[in-house]
């Protein structure tokens, strides 16, 4: 279910990451009634797809589960999964949606507060559920459902009442083609970063089963660690994106320059750094997942340590990737986004496994992240250039 999970969260970060670089951009440039526009505009729109989602995952959860890549033994436990998760949908594509917007306001601390307290509640939720009520993998499911659901209360809380928040109001729902035309070239990259990653997910599964059901769980205790550390780095890029974008729509392009070469040394110094300390112990790290299977170990372990060899690597692309979106360049920050999990490595599974058997899939990953350096570099560079010629000229 983490594909079908990922898909959900590609479409709420799609809007919230739209509407929130176009909020920051607005806000720069003093337009705070196109702001709260867009902010309503991309809470109710997440809120029916999220709807929509709930009711046909619902119906259709038996061959869903089976589309995105579970075998016989997997299924059931999956689809128990997916019976709750697609209940919590709408609450967690709009918590996706209130998140971006409260940071693209600069009030990270409120959205912080909205998305811990959620986090925090379901680690609690999770033993108590599993083992003491002895509910399984539905009880799982059900802590993430609660969890959610309190992390949205918490967020349309903050946004409607706290002071100085843009405030979520039907009457400035604004659904037309140029408010989502705005909301979808900002949100694109994302959704490309996020729904190419679910696929991948998909496609990582089909290539891995040949080699059985240890070569699945390896892969997978792989990929979720790298995501998780991926995602502290997007979430470092995501406290760079309203400065870059309340910046840019001011026209204060040198902050731009400034805040971006920053961030990319932070980012890649502290990759680096953690990269280092995995890779010693990647062995352990594997094993912490599935300590009684010495075949999912094995693999796993040489997969993780050849995927952290490109931490930095992967710090520059995500800080790409940033400034880019960040300033409305929605092409070239989709083709950054989609490199990793779409453009390249998609054809590296598919390709790679073939000749190279498991060793193919454990170097997939690795080569889908070099490719997209050197994209992500050639792109950059041509963005950089124009910023500094927009420098030039305001000087």
């Amino acid at each position: 279910m983490f594909s079908a999970m990922a898909m959900i969260q590609a479409i709420g970060f799609t809007l919230g990451m739209g509407s929130g670089n176009y909020i920051s951009r607005s806000l720069g440039n003093r337009d705070d009634e196109t702001s709260g526009r867009a902010a309503s505009t991309a809470f109710f729109t997440a809120g029916v797809i999220g709807l929509l989602l709930a009711v046909f995952g619902t119906i259709f959860s038996k061959p869903m589960v089976y589309f995105l890549g579970a075998t016989d033994t997997i299924a059931p436990y999956a689809q128990a999964y997916a019976r709750y998760i697609m209940l919590a949908a709408p609450f967690m594509m709009t918590s996706f949606v209130m998140n971006n917007i409260l940071r693209a306001q600069g009030n990270a601390l409120f959205s912080m507060v909205g998305i811990t307290v959620g986090g925090i509640l379901n680690m609690i939720l999770d033993p108590i559920l599993i083992f003491i009520f002895h509910m399984g993998i539905s009880g799982a499911a059900i802590a993430t459902m609660v969890s959610q659901i309190v992390s949205f209360g918490i967020l349309l809380y903050q946004c409607n009442v706290q002071k100085g928040c843009i405030r979520i109001q039907i009457s400035k729902f604004t659904p037309t083609f140029a408010m989502y035309g705005e909301i979808l070239h900002a949100g694109l990259p994302s959704f490309c970063r996020q729904g190419l990653a679910s696929i991948a997910v998909v496609v990582l599964n089909y290539a891995a089963g040949p080699y059985g059901d240890a070569a699945i769980a390896a892969m997978s205790i792989v990929s979720r660690f790298m995501m998780f550390v991926n995602s502290s780095l997007i979430g470092f890029g995501q406290g760079f994106q309203p400065v870059c974008g309340f910046n840019f729509g001011a026209k204060r392009y040198d902050r731009v320059l400034k805040a971006y070469w920053f961030c990319v040394k932070v980012a890649v110094i502290m990759l680096s750094c953690f990269g280092v300390i995995a890779f010693v112990f990647s062995k352990p790290i594997v094993t912490a997942f599935r300590r009684e299977d010495a075949q999912v170990i094995e693999i796993g372990t040489l997969a993780l340590r050849l995927q952290l060899l490109t931490m930095p690597f992967q710090a520059w692309v995500i800080m790409v990737n940033m400034l880019t979106q960040s300033i409305g360049y929605g092409f070239r920050a989709s083709l950054v986004a989609m490199g990793r999990q779409g453009l390249f490595l998609i054809p590296s599974l598919l390709i790679l496994p073939q000749s190279l058997g498991v060793l193919g899939l454990q170097i997939a990953q690795p080569v889908a992240d070099m490719l997209t350096f050197v994209l992500a570099t050639v792109i950059v560079t041509g963005v950089l250039k124009e910023l500094k010629r927009y420098v030039k000229v305001d000087s």
